[in-house]
């Protein structure tokens, strides 16, 4: 059957990963917003979310290879099964008090949002042509945290009535889940990258598929590359932080007003990723290294004054004070300022993600190798959030949480310079293309299997290929 040449396009494919993303990593991010999942028990959501993050990290390493073994659909959907069972185990343990169902659904969600990202990251990465993958970035990040932001508002309609609420009830569970359930579905309607085609006429990727031996040496190539080495702290700070602003969100407001900031939070996040992807990472003023320099600059900026900010209330108070003091409502005279502080945290955290991804889908158009670069990103940012999950497990000062997240995400910057200083203007004219006007329909539908009869194409390398009469 002929599909739609609209459902074919990168922005059709890269809206309906936003849709599944949005309906399933966004429902985890407005639970978590609540405080501790809505548990109100630091301490037990600390530890699987250590857990989560742990296996995230373990099976990050691999999930790149599986996405191009099994192809990003069937990857997506995998990924999507783990948050439904996290969410309810959230719901068994606010009715039940099942807290090993609780951790042991957070060691198994950590496994499927490994499949899950680098799925994501392999069709918004390569599916867009390279002046459009800023805004895809923005599109998909939008339409994600738009997950987040229903979600919170949704918590904050159903717990606000009450004003003194201390734990998310049932009914806020179950509308999380029915919208989770809805992204298991939309992730079958994604395409593999050998059916999309770009708006130049080109295929995302003539193969279906990659093979065992082409993944195995490509996964291994990830540590013997010097940019995606330079890269580690930038990955290893870029969820650091936000164990700290969710003890920070429990420790200090009541429940109505963690749904506001988890609605605020979305809020900044969606239009800190639509400006930074469309007027800076793809700014068509400017070339794409100094894009790049640009938006290092700008993220560079944002964190140094919003983190500036957060420090300048945090040494008011520590956690004991946290506990003695009254919990700060939304109607109070003194949340003045702390709803417009966890909106620039994640509007500076959409920057920082965003701009990471953009240095890895500049470093190549492969779709198979940026699905590695995907799994290998959140392999190690997973690594960065099991660690920070578990410090503040174990209840240090948040003055040394807050100074360690910042410090780090400081610390990742010069490094990711010297990676956007071997940018290259474009990969075209060192990456084969191959155009659909010039494949018969047999050739088309046989792509995949002739390259694996043929032995495949290391997805890493330079196959050159000529852009002559193309453009």
């Amino acid at each position: 059957m002929k599909l739609p040449a609209w459902y074919q396009t990168p922005t059709c494919q890269v809206v309906l990963v936003g849709i599944t993303c949005f309906a399933t990593p966004g429902m985890f991010s407005a639970v978590s917003n609540l405080g501790a999942g809505g548990t109100q028990d630091v301490a037990l959501s600390d530890t699987a979310n250590g857990v989560l993050y742990g296996m995230f990290a373990l099976t990050g390493l691999v999930s790149g290879g599986i996405c191009n073994l099994l192809g990003p659909r069937f990857t997506l959907f995998l990924g999507t099964l783990g948050y439904a069972l996290y969410v309810g185990s959230l719901w068994c343990f606010q009715t039940q008090g099942t807290r090993w169902f609780f951790i042991l659904a957070g060691a198994i969600l950590g496994v499927t949002a490994a499949l899950l990202w680098s799925a994501q990251g392999e069709i918004m990465m390569s599916y867009p042509l390279e002046k459009d993958k800023g805004k895809m970035f923005g599109i998909f990040w939008a339409i994600f945290q738009l997950g987040t932001f229903i979600g919170s508002v949704i918590a904050l309609a159903i717990n606000i009535r009450s004003g003194k609420l201390q734990a998310v009830s049932t009914s806020t569970y179950l509308a999380f889940l029915v919208i989770i359930f809805c992204g298991v579905a939309s992730s079958w309607l994604v395409l593999p990258p050998n059916k999309v085609i770009r708006g130049d006429g080109t295929l995302v990727k003539l193969q279906a598929a990659s093979s065992i031996r082409i993944e195995l040496r490509g996964m291994l190539g990830l540590f013997k590359n010097w940019r995606m080495l330079a890269l580690l702290p930038m990955f290893f700070a870029s969820n650091y932080f936000y164990a700290y602003q969710g003890a920070l969100n429990t420790a200090k407001f009541d429940g109505p007003t963690r749904s506001l900031n988890g609605t605020l939070e979305a809020a900044g996040a969606i239009i800190g990723a639509l400006l930074i992807g469309y007027f800076v990472l793809d700014g068509s003023w400017l070339g794409r290294r100094n894009r790049g320099y640009l938006g290092l600059a700008v993220v560079t900026s944002l964190t140094i004054i919003v983190w500036a900010i957060a420090l300048s209330w945090q040494v008011t108070f520590t956690r004991a004070d946290a506990k003695a003091d009254k919990l700060i409502s939304y109607h109070d005279s003194n949340y003045k300022g702390k709803g417009a502080l966890f909106f620039f945290f994640y509007f500076t955290d959409s920057c920082y993600q965003a701009l990471a991804y953009w240095i890895m889908s500049a470093m190549t158009n492969d779709p198979f190798t940026l699905a590695r670069y995907a799994g290998f990103y959140k392999a190690v940012q997973s690594a960065g959030s099991a660690g920070s999950f578990g410090m503040d497990a174990v209840a240090p000062p948040f003055l040394n949480e807050i100074l360690g997240s910042w410090i780090l995400t400081l610390v990742s910057f010069p490094m990711a310079f010297l990676v956007i200083r071997k940018i290259k203007e474009t990969n075209y004219e060192d990456e084969k293309m191959v155009y659909v006007a010039d494949l018969t329909a047999g050739e088309l539908e046989a792509g995949g299997l002739e390259t694996a009869k043929a032995g495949g194409n290391d997805t890493g390398s330079n196959e050159k290929g000529s852009l002559e009469g193309r453009e």
